[in-house]
């Protein structure tokens, strides 16, 4: 089974109270009670760059461009228990787009500080890269998860 192509972005601001970034909490589908980054799957005739304008704008009401979007490397998820959740995503960065975050059917998106990730609402596995790539860091990362389909088994980061 070949793994989905997913893509994900996170958008950051400067506030006063220091570096922020956009998280959501999921509402339905994949992940629904998790604090997730914006994005999704990259549909038939998209590249990821499409895909993750057209996501961030259904999910959060904000508007990004493609020339704004920052490389910040891949993740590659594996689920040795659940192989159809298998998925290749890319994932951007990205500090300028237009308009304000608003609820949609799918996210309840919420800035949290770049030091202050809400770890305990997020999947397993978004403490070790998410900080990496908020950080500047571009790598490809391998992630393998446990029989749970919750808990990391291993991880790998190969460098950019």
């Amino acid at each position: 089974m070949t793994a989905a192509a997913v893509t994900l972005c996170f958008l950051l601001r400067t506030a006063d109270s220091g570096e922020q970034v956009l998280l959501g909490l999921k509402k339905t589908g994949f992940g629904t009670g998790k604090v997730v980054g914006i994005g999704g799957h990259v549909e038939a005739g998209e590249t990821t760059g499409q895909a993750i304008c057209r996501e961030v704008a259904e999910e959060t009401g904000i508007a990004v461009l493609e020339a704004d979007l920052i490389p910040a490397g891949v993740v590659d998820f594996v689920f040795p228990a659940r192989p159809e959740w298998d998925m290749n995503t890319v994932v951007y960065l990205c500090r300028t787009f237009a308009g304000v975050e608003q609820e949609s059917d799918e996210i309840a998106p919420r800035w949290y500080g770049v030091g202050q990730l809400p770890e305990a609402q997020m999947w397993a596995d978004a403490v070790r890269w998410l900080p990496a790539f908020l950080a500047g860091d571009r790598a490809h990362w391998r992630i393998v998860m446990n029989p749970d389909n919750e808990t990391v088994a291993a991880s790998t980061r190969t460098l950019k």
